[in-house]
């Protein structure tokens, strides 16, 4: 009787592995990870728009439309609370993906315009900060690519045959991901008009 019982668990144990449930498992925790990474990252860039924006005001005469933006754009992304449940909703993981997208592009726009300050320009605690900017847009990047690879290896396993079927009855769904219309809207660079008089 108990060694009938071992053998249904391992039978058991064995259909679980094969219709690919671990490796849903494996998948889902990576695919995890790669996003918080993602978020620690954008952590890391809201954290330094403060002192970004402290900086440039020591600039008189900086526009103050782009500092405002940059501000507004900054308490828009941080004020969308992220849960675990935000990778399985496509609404709020797009809702948060375009708050992000318009603080890259005011951030952005402020870079471009400071351009036309010269003493803003020789400031050496904007120069540190843009570096650390720079840096962090580029681990963004990365952190982007990685988790979007891992949603491919998920989603591939939850479209295939036959691991679709386990995905349907554990209710696996397919994960949302970064667009490429969404990327095309992140790496548009701002318009910016050298016409208009400086203030």
């Amino acid at each position: 009787m108990m060694l009938k019982r071992w053998l249904l668990i391992l039978a058991a144990v064995l259909s679980l592995s094969g219709c690919g449930y671990n490796q849903f498992q494996s998948l889902d925790e990576t695919s995890k990870s790669a996003w918080s990474e993602v978020l620690n990252q954008y952590q890391r860039r809201a954290d330094l728009v403060p002192n970004i924006v402290a900086t440039v005001k020591g600039e008189a005469s900086f526009e103050q439309d782009t500092l405002t933006k940059v501000i507004e754009a900054r308490a828009k992304a941080t004020s969308i609370q992220v849960t675990p449940e935000t990778l399985n909703n496509p609404e709020a993981f797009n809702k948060f993906q375009q708050a992000q997208g318009e603080l890259s592009s005011a951030l952005s726009r402020l870079m471009v315009v400071s351009e036309r300050y010269p003493e803003l320009k020789a400031n050496q605690a904007f120069r540190d900060l843009r570096v650390t900017l720079e840096g962090t847009e580029n681990r963004i990047t990365v952190a982007r690519n990685r988790y979007i690879q891992t949603v491919q290896e998920y989603n591939v396993l939850a479209r295939s045959f036959p691991t679709n079927i386990t995905a349907k009855i554990f209710s696996y769904e397919p994960k949302p991901n970064f667009s490429v219309q969404n990327e095309a809207q992140i790496s548009t660079p701002p318009t910016v008009d050298f016409s208009a008089p400086k203030k």
